[in-house]
């Protein structure tokens, strides 16, 4: 017909008359996506309308929706002439391609010939900025919106708060959105969906789709919201289709409101009361949902209704039915029932048994389920398999793993990256970090998850300075670091105490766009905070849009360790105001501020506040700090109760703080008790021993002095040398008390008789004595001053605390002189400046 037509254009001999009727046939075909009105294209070169800019235009728009955007990049390239419409269309059409990179080539060759590009240009572009990860370039796209007066054109206000919710930036998003004049229903929902994306809450008349991201918003934010929404899709008589309808049972379901979920379950009744019968994926939804919501009963029901349907035997239902049971009930057998009822299970039905059996700690049974899996004729895939293993190694069952490793090894999977990746991490979670390595070394490709699993195993075991040794190792595979291992990376230099480092990796994340994400924000807070940066621990927290329980901690934390004691409680009432509940981390270190700045009455009342107000069982290491806090405050005998009636077995980490409280009230008598109790659970702890001796010398008793120096002679006891590193120049330098082994120990040992000196000159109280004049920190501290600018801080890591003598040192240091220095020992840390300690010692 559209042949005909053109025919009979041809015939015509009126140049209007032609151009029109070209014009509608191909706005015709381009509005109903027909490629048949590509016949049109002989006619226009036959009668010479080839220089006809809006007939080429729209020939070029049906090319690309039918023939593709190779075909209509031909016809572009041979287009005489080109307006802001074509340049949009053919890049338009390398976006919804998929091909952003080309796009933005496009884009740049459209500005180099001269043309302007309008609103709906500039909306393409930014939506391939946000594919491509371009952030500095969609900022500049924004500059030239602003520059041109488009800012306020809702095509672009959409495309910008989209540009900005994906790279996590919700904020600004949220502040485009606000100073941006009125608003239409698609804006609306692009906002939405921006802050259901970041977990935040977020009417001009909405839709169904506007409602859906509504609801899923108020899954986040509070059932009150979800009431309020449902409410308004009745009074607004929006239509229920399936997928508001499945909303609006996740929201309740997220909540465990039964009533009001099975009421949204109700609809999916009405269907069928109108003689609609649900199918295999509205069943497998609703199922989903009961999973979710970890309700058994609603789960059954939905059972029988399936029942009803003829779907038990469909794999989708079976699948969704079986996960239902293994996630709601506690009897397997349930779950095994419906799989073995599946017609024809597929290899999801054997991983989802399989996965099920072992999170139900069926592991053994559910290595048989693997094998009865195989001799069915179900080969597993690498989903398959890397699930297993991260079960089985979540169970620490090596030999299973072994024998799954050898199975691998004779298929195809063992090339797999997924599979490769799941064997290095079970590998490295046992500490096998030499066979982890060879898996990593055997693997054709390697990616960021391989190394990013070994860094943060690395971490768990301690081993921090080779875990940043693996930045090299991604390096040269040319792999970059993401999110995962950026925040790797910065938990082991916040650990090693690395800071040039760890301002390496914020550096970086910052030119790479990796500081909006959440880890590495939080790492940044903790890297700072356990460095002694607490005001740029404070400044990275405060970028934070939406702290979670980790920023909050991490805050906490390194308040607490810095000696900000009213900042850190603050802070924790800060916590608790936004809506977020402390746990059990937390606790630790507001129970810590309160040990350290004897804040008895207040300890103890949060203490109590864990169990009575927010359900937390206190663990072991609350009651340490319990018994430190006990202590401190001089209620000793209470601190021992504490001890004897705990629903604990003690440790030595527990009499150690009482007996440090003993010593600081010179209690001798509870002292010895407290020691007796230690040693009989550890006989050969020298800490004990020393602890006592420094209380008899205290006490003026040198007789027991001297006699428990002989016990720990005879026992063979010493004392294990104190060490402290120091990063100077990305270079990690150690320090061991009473060493002379570093090359310029001659240099730091005159410097340190220079400082004696000065001392005495200026009448400070500092006297050197005997196995304090070269202890670890004072050597490190002053090797330090002797190589860095004079400017810089000190940061100085210590295994074990700092002594008086050397905190008398490092006090009178920063009073002659201009620095700050900054010693961790453990979680605390001293800042020493202009002759004051944070600790106030």
């Amino acid at each position: 017909m559209l042949c005909k037509a053109a025919n009979r254009v041809i015939n015509r001999n009126e140049p209007t008359f032609l151009e029109e009727a070209c014009s509608r046939i191909l706005s015709f075909c381009n509005s109903n996506s027909l490629k048949q009105g590509i016949s049109v294209h002989s006619p226009v070169i036959k009668l010479g309308l080839h220089h006809h800019l809006y007939l080429n235009n729209n020939l070029l728009s049906l090319y690309a929706k039918c023939f593709g955007v190779n075909k209509a990049r031909h016809f572009f390239d041979e287009m005489p002439h080109k307006d802001v419409v074509s340049w949009t269309g053919i890049l338009s059409a390398y976006v919804k391609n998929g091909n952003h990179d080309t796009a933005l080539r496009v884009f740049d060759s459209m500005l180099i010939s001269g043309e302007s590009p309008n609103e709906f240009t500039l909306s393409s572009v930014l939506r391939s900025c946000s594919s491509m990860g371009e952030f500095d370039y969609g900022t500049c796209i924004q500059g030239y919106v602003i520059k041109e007066g488009f800012d306020q054109n809702p095509v672009l206000i959409s495309g910008l708060i989209d540009f900005y919710s994906k790279f996590g930036l919700v904020t600004e998003a949220s502040n485009l959105f606000i100073t941006k004049g009125n608003h239409d229903t698609v804006t609306w929902t692009m906002m939405i969906s921006s802050c259901v994306l970041a977990q935040r809450w977020a009417g001009v008349a909405p839709n169904e789709f506007t409602f859906v991201k509504l609801l899923g918003a108020c899954s986040a934010h509070g059932l009150n919201y979800g009431k309020l929404v449902h409410a308004h899709i009745l009074l607004r008589g929006v239509k229920l289709n399936v997928v508001l309808k499945t909303a609006l049972v996740n929201m309740y379901s997220r909540f465990r409101r039964m009533e009001d979920a099975i009421k949204a379950v109700s609809t999916f009744h009405a269907m069928g009361v109108s003689g609609i019968i649900p199918n295999n994926y509205m069943f497998s939804s609703i199922l989903n949902v009961s999973s979710l919501m970890l309700s058994l009963a609603l789960g059954q029901q939905v059972h029988s209704r399936v029942v009803v349907t003829g779907l038990e035997g469909d794999v989708s239902v079976g699948n969704a039915l079986f996960n239902m049971y293994v996630k709601c009930s506690d009897n397997v057998e349930d779950a095994l029932r419906v799989f073995r009822g599946i017609s024809l299970p597929n290899v999801v039905s054997w991983t989802s048994l399989i996965a099920g059996f072992a999170e139900h700690g069926l592991q053994l049974d559910s290595f048989h389920l693997f094998t009865e899996m195989r001799e069915a004729g179900i080969e597993p895939n690498s989903f398959t398999i890397s699930s297993i293993i991260r079960s089985f190694g979540a169970a620490k069952l090596l030999p299973q793993i072994l024998m799954l490793h050898g199975h691998v090894v004779k298929t195809n999977l063992y090339e797999d990256i997924a599979v490769q990746n799941a064997l290095v991490d079970f590998y490295a979670e046992f500490g096998m970090l030499n066979d982890a390595w060879q898996i990593v070394d055997r693997m054709n490709r390697r990616d960021a998850i391989t190394y990013t699993t070994l860094a943060s195993r690395m971490n768990q075991m301690g081993h921090h300075e080779s875990a940043l040794h693996i930045i090299t190792d991604m390096k040269n595979d040319d792999i970059k670091i993401d999110e995962f291992s950026t925040a790797s990376f910065l938990s082991a230099s916040a650990d090693l105490g690395t800071i040039m480092t760890g301002k390496q990796l914020h550096c970086h994340s910052v030119k790479s766009g990796l500081c909006k994400w959440f880890s590495v924000l939080n790492g940044l807070v903790n890297l700072y905070g356990k460095c002694g940066c607490i005001h740029d621990a404070q400044r990275a927290f405060g970028e934070i849009g939406m702290p979670d329980i980790f920023s909050w901690n991490g805050l906490i934390s390194g308040l607490t360790s810095n000696g900000y004691i009213p900042s850190a409680l603050s802070t924790f009432d800060d916590m608790k105001l936004s809506g977020v509940k402390p746990d059990a981390i937390t606790f630790l270190s507001i129970l810590s501020a309160c040990s350290n700045s004897k804040l008895t009455d207040l300890g103890l009342e949060h203490f109590q506040s864990m169990r009575e107000i927010y359900n937390i069982e206190p663990q072991l290491d609350h009651y340490v700090h319990l018994v430190g806090i006990l202590g401190q405050g001089g209620r000793l005998e209470e601190a021992m109760e504490v001890i004897q009636t705990m629903p604990f077995t003690a440790n030595t980490s527990i009499y150690k703080t009482l007996l440090r409280a003993c010593k600081a009230h010179r209690n001798i008598p509870l002292a010895e008790h407290t020691a007796k109790q230690g040693l009989e659970l550890d006989p050969l702890d020298p800490a004990f021993y020393i602890l006592l001796t420094n209380l008899y010398q205290d006490a003026g008793r040198h007789y027991f002095t001297e006699r428990t120096l002989t016990v720990m002679k005879e026992k063979q006891l010493r004392k294990n040398p104190s060490h402290c590193w120091v990063e100077i120049r990305d270079k990690v330098h150690v320090f061991v008390a009473g060493e002379r082994s570093h090359p310029r120990t001659n240099e730091i040992y005159e410097q340190i008789e220079s400082f004696e000196t000065e001392f005495k000159k200026h009448g400070y109280l500092f006297q050197g004595i005997g196995h304090s004049y070269y202890h670890s920190e004072k050597l490190a501290v002053v090797f330090g001053l002797l190589n860095t600018p004079s400017k810089a801080t000190i940061y100085v890591i210590k295994n074990s605390s700092i002594c008086r003598d050397c905190h008398n040192f490092m006090t009178f240091v920063t009073q002659l002189i201009d620095r700050e220095i900054i010693v961790r020992e453990g979680n605390r840390l001293h800042s020493f400046r202009k002759g004051e300690c944070s600790c106030r010692g």
